[in-house]
Parts: C-alpha cells; structure tokens; sequence
C-alpha cells in the first residue's frame, strides 16, 4: 500500500528552541494584561524600553535570518527585527520600523559557557542604520546588543 496522501511525516524532524519566535497565521495576542505576555502563535511582543513613546512592540519579520525549510524565524538579544507598535503614541502606531532586541526571558547561552536570562523581553526602536529613536534606556540591555549597536551602547544604563 503506498503511504503517499496520508498526511504522515516521513522522518524526524528537527526540533528548535526559538527565542522570539516568528509566524505567520491569523491568530492575534492578549494585549489586556500589561504584566503577562501571553505568547501566541502570530509573534512575539516585546515592551519597549526606551523613551520614543512606545510601550510594546510586535515583531513581524527577523532581518538577516537564513532560510531554510520548515524553520520559522527567530530573534535573539541584539538581532533586528521589523516590529509595529500596538501601544503607544499615535503616530508611532500602524507603521513598520526596524527595532532591536535588548532583552530576551529564554535563557541562551555565551561562549564562556554561563546561561543568561531577563526577566521580559524588550527591544529599542531604530532606524536603517541602527541609530535610536529616543535618547535613553531603560533597565539592563545584553552585552550581545551593546557590542553590535554602539548607539544602544552608549545609551544604555547597564550592560550585562
């Protein structure tokens, strides 16, 4: 009997732990509780963490990403993203701009072999060129992020 239309996968599949992960269907986030994120399946939300005027960020599409089949993408501290503002100043609102993750609650781990880890997930708001929109940030910012972004660097309060 031959096995083709029956909706099975053929082989294993690689399974990945995404930072903030990306995808693409219809289903929309819990936005009513400012404290507790519920993470679903269209996108991660990130608070913003700098003075532009924005409070949260919702990230559509990770710049730079490789393809590969079946691999949704996925941002880690210091990766920019696309994101829109869901909450906010109102002409901040219903745009596309570049932002750059800060802050991420997975825990990842450096070369040296330690394990890090936020309490949320933030991000800053950027141009192309990776200049800040507001002049200050607040909280830690990963030191992945400040080694990259030197504008981030130099506006930031503590770099872990």
């Amino acid at each position: 009997m031959s096995k083709r239309g029956r909706g099975g996968n053929a082989g294993n599949k690689l399974k990945m732990s995404l930072g903030l992960p990306v995808t693409f269907n219809d289903a929309t986030c819990d936005l009513k509780n400012d404290t507790n994120w519920v993470f679903s399946s269209s996108g991660a939300v990130l608070n913003c963490c700098d003075n532009s005027g924005a409070r949260n960020l919702y990230i559509i599409a990770v710049t730079g990403t490789g393809a590969r089949l079946n691999r949704l993408p996925a941002a880690g501290v210091g990766d920019m993203v696309m994101a829109t503002v869901k909450k906010g100043k109102p002409e901040l609102r219903k745009k596309v701009m570049p932002a750059v993750v800060v802050r991420q609650s997975k825990p990842w781990r450096r070369p040296d072999g330690i394990y890090l880890y936020f309490e949320d997930n933030a991000g800053v708001i950027v141009n192309a060129k990776g200049e800040m929109k507001g002049s200050a940030i607040t909280g830690p910012v990963g030191k992945e992020a400040a080694e990259l972004w030197p504008r981030i660097a130099s506006n930031s309060g503590v770099v872990m």
